[in-house]
């Protein structure tokens, strides 16, 4: 059983809430190595690192997350880049956020706990389905020097890949397609992250995993709660652990 399987039920019910689609949220206020980041060195910035730093410590960290590499990735990506103007004073909150065309960005605590549930290395290849506003992927960047990021609605895929290129995310490549079948032309992969919520799991990303490969996906009806499952690749099995409750956006089909 998992860390998060043995986490108390208030917690999963938490974090559960807070996953992916839109809650109820507060009025918004106006105001090819592993990347590191472009952030300015001004007061306005060293105000977000104080910002990231407390996200880490009182919403990440404090629940468990212990990877190293995934709290030092999510202490320096500036997600405050990646949400929209009028959202930007409620940017490390523990909450998602609205990114336009009915998507959000995920909680930072789902965030940082599918990236460590995907066990990353350097030198892994990773495909995450559902770009989003590029912030997950930002996330695996710096943990790898190989992300293949699949957004199927154009102008998000479009937006994201010039916000990652412009924050010198040089090492993510991001396409406009159906991410339920994969990218085939990178296959195969060892971790695979999907960031929408599909009513099983689809069948060509569990084929693009490698032997031993791990793909972290959230599978349930639309609408209602879901599962998060980690699903690990040992040669032709295909084992699945049930991780703890999500609300996720669907994942889009064309």
């Amino acid at each position: 059983m998992s860390t998060y399987a043995r986490a108390p039920i208030l917690l999963a019910l938490l974090a559960s809430l807070f996953a992916c689609a839109p809650p109820t949220l507060p009025t918004p206020t106006s105001t090819p190595s592993v990347s590191t980041p472009r952030v300015a060195a001004t007061p306005a910035a060293d105000n977000f690192a104080l910002q990231r730093k407390a996200m880490v410590d009182d919403q990440i960290r404090a629940r468990a997350v212990s990877d190293s590499d995934v709290l030092r990735a999510m202490e320096t990506v500036p997600r405050h880049e990646f949400v929209l103007p009028e959202w930007l004073a409620q940017a490390y909150e523990d909450h998602p956020l609205p990114i336009g065309n009915g998507q959000t960005i995920s909680q930072p605590y789902i965030v940082a706990v599918m990236t460590e549930l995907a066990q990353i290395k350097r030198g892994d290849r990773v495909l995450e389905i559902g770009t989003g506003s590029g912030y997950q992927a930002a996330v695996l960047a710096m943990l790898t020097d190989q992300v293949y990021s699949i957004e199927i609605i154009p102008a998000l895929a479009e937006s994201a890949a010039a916000r990652l290129k412009r924050l010198g995310y040089a090492n993510v490549v991001v396409q406009n397609a159906d991410g339920y079948n994969g990218w085939e032309k990178y296959a195969p992969f060892d971790a695979i992250l999907v960031t929408a919520a599909p009513d099983h799991v689809p069948p060509p990303l569990v084929a693009q995993l490698k032997d031993g490969g791990r793909m972290v996906i959230p599978v349930g009806p639309v609408g209602s709660f879901q599962t998060l499952w980690r699903v690990n690749k040992r040669g032709d099995k295909v084992v699945s652990e049930n991780i703890m409750g999500v609300l996720f956006v669907p994942l889009t089909r064309k």
